[in-house]
């Protein structure tokens, strides 16, 4: 059995929508990049996409900046009246697995792996909560993002990544949030710049 990540190596953003939970994950992202561009990261980041004033669904990014569908208000095709939903959003569980799945593949050269988000919509992929949990035993840091419980109650994958014994929870508002980068950036720095102790 692989060893859990020790403990501090799975940071955790939460918080309400829209108080910039991914705006925090890729300025962290891209402040690593900067400070160190020899770092091996992995993973994706969600981000809505607009027409006009309205968010009319999501898409999945990878962290060298391909593009998948997630998640659709507009989409009305055959496939798509089987798919699951999320309040009024259709999500595509194919689009997401195809190009987040190999992101989350746990290679010897990874740094760090950047997981926005780990929530109903990506929960609805079947392979996904396994690859999260495979990364977790790799003892491989990871930034993740998670949703705030909507009813007081997380949803179980949610509950199961905050009870974690690496994990660290940073709660974001709109005053604490570049307080909050800047702390998680310079754990991360430190953590990154110490030899890594994985198993072989």
């Amino acid at each position: 059995m692989a060893a859990a990540a020790g403990p501090g190596k799975c940071f955790l953003v939460t918080g309400p929508p829209g108080v910039g939970k991914t705006t925090l994950i890729i300025r962290a992202f891209e402040a690593l990049k900067a400070s160190n561009p020899s770092l091996k990261l992995q993973g994706f980041y969600t981000r809505e996409i607009r027409q006009g004033s309205d968010r009319v669904g999501f898409e999945v990014v990878t962290l060298d900046g391909r593009k998948a569908p997630l998640a659709s208000t507009t989409i009305s095709s055959p496939q798509s009246m089987r798919w699951p939903t999320v309040g009024r959003y259709k999500v595509d569980v194919a689009s997401f697995e195809s190009l987040a799945l190999p992101e989350l593949q746990v290679r010897e050269d990874t740094d760090l792996f950047i997981i926005d988000e780990v929530g109903k919509m990506e929960l609805y992929s079947s392979s996904f909560f396994p690859a999260v949990l495979k990364i977790l035993e790799s003892n491989i840091p990871v930034l993740a993002s998670v949703p705030i419980p909507k009813s007081g109650r997380d949803i179980p994958g949610v509950a199961r990544l905050k009870n974690h014994p690496g994990a660290t929870i940073f709660t974001l508002t709109t005053s604490n949030r570049d307080a909050v980068k800047d702390q998680i950036y310079s754990q991360l720095v430190d953590l990154l710049n110490k030899p890594q102790n994985r198993l072989p």
